[in-house]
């Protein structure tokens, strides 16, 4: 990775740093109470910025406080399917033979099955809730960090310095973790901004058809109500439009940051790393 980040991981940076300082400091940063009802349907004012909707509850305090669902879900989903889709990656691609037949055997399976039908069908099952959201978007979005990972440690482990340190007695553990993980840590990295991108609008599709965290304020679940409600039908767009453009912003937010850095060739180990060393088993 580059020391100098370039303008769109800048923009993105900016615009997930702001999202981020409104969900830590939702208290500070909201007008009003999110759960406190009053005068339904009011146009946007100084009063309420936003708007209101049919109960009267402030929408932008709404929007603060659903930054809060929206990104735990987000980057919560996110780590888990990153580190499951790269430890299923790194591992078919070093060892090959039949665990690299049995994991991509696996792999293909899962990516052969609709992702967002499948995400519905097992939050529909397991019930809403923020644990089961997480867990039905982990379960259908890890495959594709797999195959990825999995060819580019595919065209690592053929290099020279791999097969020298393996020649010197190096196990396989030492290698994929000394030598085959730094090297794919820049495409881990962008695979799991990317991941929560993904995360952040299955979320939203699951809260809009009601599958959500049940009772708390999500962009999603904004949408759900505006949609459900009237909001569409009676013309109130301060209703839907603010998360809709507040979903559409965090998505580009982390699409321009998964740009940071540049392709660089593969770091060879350093000097003396081979000295001393016990093979692992």
């Amino acid at each position: 990775m580059t020391g100098k980040l370039g303008l769109r991981p800048r923009i993105g940076a900016a615009i997930l740093l702001a999202l981020l300082l409104a969900a830590v400091f939702a208290p500070l940063v909201s007008p009003l109470d999110p759960y406190e009802f009053g005068i339904p349907y009011l146009e946007p004012s100084a009063a309420h910025l936003l708007g209101t909707n049919d109960v009267g509850q402030d929408i932008l305090s709404e929007l603060v406080y659903g930054a809060r669902v929206s990104l735990i879900i987000g980057v919560t989903a996110a780590f888990a399917v990153t580190a499951a889709g790269a430890a299923v990656g790194l591992t078919s691609g070093y060892w090959g033979g039949k665990a690299d037949v049995a994991l991509m055997g696996l792999t293909n399976v899962f990516m052969s099955l609709p992702a967002l039908p499948l995400t519905v069908v097992l939050v529909a099952y397991l019930g809403p809730g923020l644990r089961n959201v997480i867990l039905a978007i982990c379960l259908t979005a890890w495959t594709g960090t797999a195959r990825v990972v999995r060819s580019r440690v595919l065209q690592l482990k053929e290099l020279p310095f791999v097969k020298i340190e393996k020649t010197l007695g190096a196990g396989p553990l030492y290698v994929m973790f000394r030598h085959l993980l730094p090297n794919i840590g820049e495409l881990v990295f962008v695979r799991g901004v990317l991941a929560v991108a993904s995360a952040m609008l299955a979320e939203a599709g699951l809260s809009f058809l009601g599958l959500g965290t049940a009772g708390a304020k999500s962009w999603g679940s904004i949408l759900h109500y505006a949609f459900f409600r009237g909001g569409l039908v009676n013309g109130c767009y301060w209703w839907y439009l603010p998360p809709m453009i507040c979903i559409s912003l965090s998505v580009t937010g982390f699409l321009l940051l998964s740009y940071v850095g540049e392709r660089r060739g593969p770091a060879a180990p350093a000097a003396g790393a081979a000295k001393g060393r016990r093979a692992d088993a």
